[in-house]
């Protein structure tokens, strides 16, 4: 694409990058060139089969670029943002935090979450003559925050500390978009003090989440069956030596960033569709009934309610958190006859590859049956990527997908969730995809 025309058009897709980039690729095939913010030149695809390349198959050549190291400068050299040796080795340290059994024990301590969460709006419901209107980005935020919290600290943070956080992340979050998306603004942004102004917003973050790190340790985490205590426990099988507080502090800010981030976006959009599809939530009930009747569900029967995960997958492929990934070649390579040359940046577009009609029919229609077992088996390979792929497919896949579902039963259970008329709600696409204005629903008590 003429980078002339990458730069004109680089305001509109720093705004609101998706009708562009979709535009783009629709105009000019599932796999184009053009200069990110007029200046980086970027491979942009909605190629399953690319993306499968550099994700799974051919993954060792294709490292995050510096788009996603430039994260770390805020967030700490986590899973999310570390590389080679020392991202595997930190991964296989971790993992044993999210198998079954933990995800498991941790099931109880969500509903306990969830129910603290929804108490005040069906006080607030029984108030108003049985419904209420409820700011569910808001909500669904505060939810997922609590339980990741609680999850990794064993405990909330404060009302305060949990508003500051979120208001840090999401400052922080537009910031770094921001610079990604117009370079040109650089410049003008050191001389402004902003780079100073986010470093500084990044460095509170650390200091909160290290307070809680210090204080454990400090009481020794005895009784403690949490995260943070899974962080400080875990030993590096060659030499026998615990994370460094700044590694764990790393992990930790990873853990609650993402943990919350992603799920609360989708929860959003969950609620979002569902109050405009009342047909699904009633088949959902109809599944639900018959195993749990008026009671809260147990890990172990998750899985006899399928549809009410289906409901949460098709969630994610309308809406999927992380909505893009970049990887950069580290040497030549081609695939199907592209070359893709060394230090090649290429931008691999999820939101693309899960509207595409020619893998999705109708892919616009919220449709959650299409997640049904016979109907998954015919997907084709990389044509779902919610958590991402290959062999850093997202640690916390299994927490979210457990999450979601029990949030999305437990209010179910409460209320019926309805529709209310207000301007179109459009999408806010920063690293993850957020809606831009809230989403103000009707929860009526059942």
């Amino acid at each position: 694409m003429p980078r002339l025309r990458s730069f004109r058009n680089s305001w509109a897709l720093a705004a609101n990058p998706i009708p562009v980039i979709s535009d783009y690729l629709d105009q000019f095939g599932d796999t184009i060139g053009l200069h990110l913010g007029g200046v980086r030149p970027t491979l942009l695809t909605r190629d399953p089969g690319l993306i499968q390349h550099i994700l799974q198959k051919n993954h060792r050549n294709y490292p995050k670029s510096e788009m996603s190291h430039g994260v770390a400068r805020y967030l700490g050299h986590g899973l999310l943002t570390s590389e080679g040796s020392y991202w595997l080795q930190q991964r296989r340290l971790i993992q044993p935090g999210f198998h079954r059994q933990r995800l498991a024990a941790l099931t109880e301590l969500m509903l306990d979450v969830i129910e603290e969460c929804l108490g005040p709006v069906a006080a607030a419901a029984q108030a108003q003559g049985g419904s209420v209107e409820v700011p569910v980005h808001e909500l669904m935020t505060t939810t997922a925050f609590r339980i990741i919290a609680r999850s990794v600290f064993s405990t909330s943070m404060t009302e305060a500390e949990l508003q500051r956080m979120a208001q840090l992340l999401t400052d922080i979050q537009a910031f770094y978009v921001r610079t990604l998306r117009q370079p040109y603004l650089r410049p003008w942004l050191g001389v402004s003090g902003q780079y100073r102004h986010h470093d500084a917003l990044s460095a509170e973050m650390r200091r909160l989440i290290m307070s809680y790190i210090q204080r454990r340790k400090a009481e020794g985490g005895a009784g403690k069956d949490d995260l943070l205590q899974m962080l400080l426990d875990a030993r590096y099988e060659d030499t026998g030596e615990p994370m460094t507080d700044e590694q764990v502090l790393d992990e930790a800010a990873i853990l609650l960033v993402a943990g919350h981030e992603t799920s609360a976006n989708a929860l959003s959009w969950l609620w979002y569709l569902l109050a405009q599809h009342p047909e699904e939530a009633a088949r959902m009930r109809a599944e639900t009934q018959p195993v749990l009747g008026p009671r809260r569900p147990t890990f172990a029967e998750l899985p006899a309610l399928p549809y009410s995960l289906q409901v949460v997958q098709e969630t994610l492929r309308l809406y999927p958190p992380a909505w893009i990934v970049d990887r950069q070649a580290a040497e030549d390579d081609e695939y199907n006859g592209l070359p893709l040359p060394k230090g090649t940046l290429i931008s691999a577009y999820l939101y693309g590859v899960h509207h595409l009609a020619r893998l999705w029919p109708e892919p616009e229609a919220f449709r959650p049956a299409r997640f049904s077992k016979e109907q998954q088996r015919e997907q084709p390979p990389y044509a779902y990527l919610p958590f991402g792929g290959g062999p850093r497919l997202c640690i916390g896949n299994q927490f979210a997908l457990t999450e979601m579902q029990l949030v999305l039963l437990e209010v179910l259970r409460r209320f019926e969730v309805e529709w209310v008329e207000q301007p179109p709600v459009q999408m806010r696409p920063l690293i993850t995809l957020r809606p831009r204005a809230e989403i103000r629903l009707r929860f009526r008590l059942r």
